[in-house]
């Protein structure tokens, strides 16, 4: 198959066409290698078939829909989401237990802005791996200066986020 392969396309075309991120300028073994491999399979990190179901899972017309395996915990993961759904967000990243907000203020205090970063570590539901740090900072003097940092307010959401992925849990169970 190797030959048959081989004489279809050129080493460079194949290298192109595969996404393959290993540099052929610096090893053009490794990036051919790779590259077929990537063709071979289906390339990228989830195959042929691609990213298929829901990621936090449950039935779709009856039916059960098939889950992808995150790293982290789901239950910890829609319950952040569902939590701050009121702030705006920046970046959300499932498979890096990343939740990063936009600035955020309130019409009755239009001077002050918050935004949230959250982070998931793990797949259990555990206090431990729930990680919770907040940025707020005060319009003074035309300016935006930081405040100091609210450790009891992070505490607060964290908590929140926690009880709410347990009620999800039960209500899944």
């Amino acid at each position: 198959m190797k030959e048959l392969w081989g004489n279809a396309q050129t080493t460079g075309e194949i290298i192109n066409r595969s996404g393959t991120v290993f540099n052929p300028a610096i090893d053009k073994d490794l990036a051919l290698s790779d590259a077929e491999t990537r063709l071979q399979t289906g390339g990228g990190l989830f195959g042929k078939k691609g990213l298929t179901g829901s990621i936090i899972g449950g039935k779709k017309e009856g039916k059960q829909v098939t889950t992808v395996g995150m790293p982290i915990n789901t239950f910890l993961w829609r319950a952040s989401l569902d939590t701050i759904n009121f702030m705006p967000l920046s970046s959300a990243d499932p498979f890096g237990g990343i939740i990063i907000t936009d600035w955020y203020s309130t019409q009755e205090n239009e001077n002050e802005r918050c935004k949230l970063n959250i982070f998931i570590n793990g797949s259990e539901l555990k206090t431990k791996n729930l990680k919770v740090a907040s940025f707020c900072q005060l319009f003074r003097n035309q300016k935006w200066v930081n405040a100091q940092p609210d450790y009891e307010s992070d505490m607060r959401l964290e908590n929140a986020i926690l009880n709410k992925a347990k009620k999800l849990k039960l209500q899944n169970s």
